[in-house]
């Protein structure tokens, strides 16, 4: 079975689940083109979760992903947080005001409950991906005995192996040009590959079908991952600047005047690609302290972020690109799918 005939899906396109910028709308258009719709469902409750995947539902009968975070939790070490509170408060003092002196855990793991699981169960998508790791064992049995389609993302070949072992359907390879968090399930250990190489070495190691993430922003470059053993192609910063997506003005603008991109922890406490900001610019100096750990750094973000637009400073946006993204192109969503199936079928 191909992967098209798989997910009932008509070309081997998938838009990347971004938290925070997909929507209903955006997946609907990008599903009801033939491709794969995707809703990034990390940053939700799973009350929120459930409300976004129905709303998709009623956009559109065709299949679609949603993804959640796999990440393994931490508890937050107190010293490592007042250290980094300290040194970001200067940022926040430029603005009139003082840091939180405390950092919660805004995103909970699918690991770390069942809550995600049973929205999944109840709403049946077609597919549903993860990011940062592998779900329990008991998990992904719920998954496949209900018939939904399973997607990991892998940096590496080693993790790849492990998301075959676990009966895992799908294998997203993100090369170290995607846009966003890196998906890496060791946040101190990134093999930093090209999202070609690893497309190669991932089919020449696995027999489970390759997702090409990273990096690929027209029907050229799809061809060329299609070519070396991905059976689809998986974009996110292409889409982004669509109306239906949910990036906000200075979001939108960044992406068609900035074109070099950086990958930091200093905004979530995991590395992630962006467009150059602040955060680069200020914030990752050589003797910057340790970060604490994932979530906690990016509830300090946000809310740093949060008072930095009220006053029109757009500097410290987490504006996730990848490192292509000086091609991106303004079309809406369903004319996107069908500018890239084009070029993939052009000689």
């Amino acid at each position: 079975m191909t992967i098209l005939e798989l997910l009932e899906i008509k070309h081997p396109i998938f838009l990347a689940p971004m938290a925070g910028v997909s929507t209903p709308e955006l997946a609907a258009e990008v599903s009801n083109q033939g491709a794969l719709g995707s809703l990034g469902l990390g940053a939700n409750t799973s009350s929120a979760a459930k409300e976004l995947i129905l709303k998709t539902q009623a956009l559109t009968e065709k299949p679609f992903q949603v993804n959640f975070f796999c990440h393994q939790s931490e508890s937050l070490n107190p010293d490592i947080a007042q250290q980094w509170i300290e040194y970001i408060a200067p940022h926040f003092e430029k603005f009139g005001t003082t840091p939180p002196t405390q950092l919660n855990c805004i995103y909970p793991s699918f690991l770390d409950s069942d809550d995600f699981l049973n929205i999944v169960l109840e709403t049946q998508p077609k597919a549903v991906s993860f990011h940062f790791g592998i779900p329990h064992p008991h998990q992904i049995k719920a998954l496949k005995d209900e018939g939904i389609i399973t997607m990991v993302s892998a940096t590496n070949l080693i993790e790849a192996q492990q998301i075959e072992a676990a009966g895992i359907d799908l294998i997203i390879a993100q090369g170290i040009e995607a846009g966003g968090h890196r998906g890496i399930f060791n946040q101190h250990f990134d093999a930093a590959i090209k999202t070609l190489d690893l497309v190669q070495l991932i089919s020449k190691h696995c027999t489970t079908p390759v997702i090409a993430a990273g990096g690929i922003m027209n029907g050229e470059q799809a061809k060329q991952m299609l070519k070396a053993g991905a059976s689809a192609v998986q974009l996110g910063t292409a889409f982004v600047q669509c109306k239906s997506s949910s990036a906000n003005a200075a979001y939108r603008k960044a992406l068609f005047n900035q074109n070099i991109t950086q990958i930091s922890a200093s905004l979530s406490g995991r590395p992630a690609r962006g467009l150059i900001g602040t955060w680069h610019t200020e914030i990752d100096r050589p003797n910057r302290p340790n970060v604490p750990a994932y979530p906690y750094t990016y509830d300090l973000a946000k809310q740093l972020m949060a008072i930095a637009n009220q006053q029109h400073d757009f500097s410290y946006g987490a504006f996730w690109a990848g490192s292509n993204v000086a091609q991106i192109r303004e079309l809406e969503a369903a004319d996107l799918v069908n500018q890239l199936v084009l070029e993939i079928k052009s000689n």
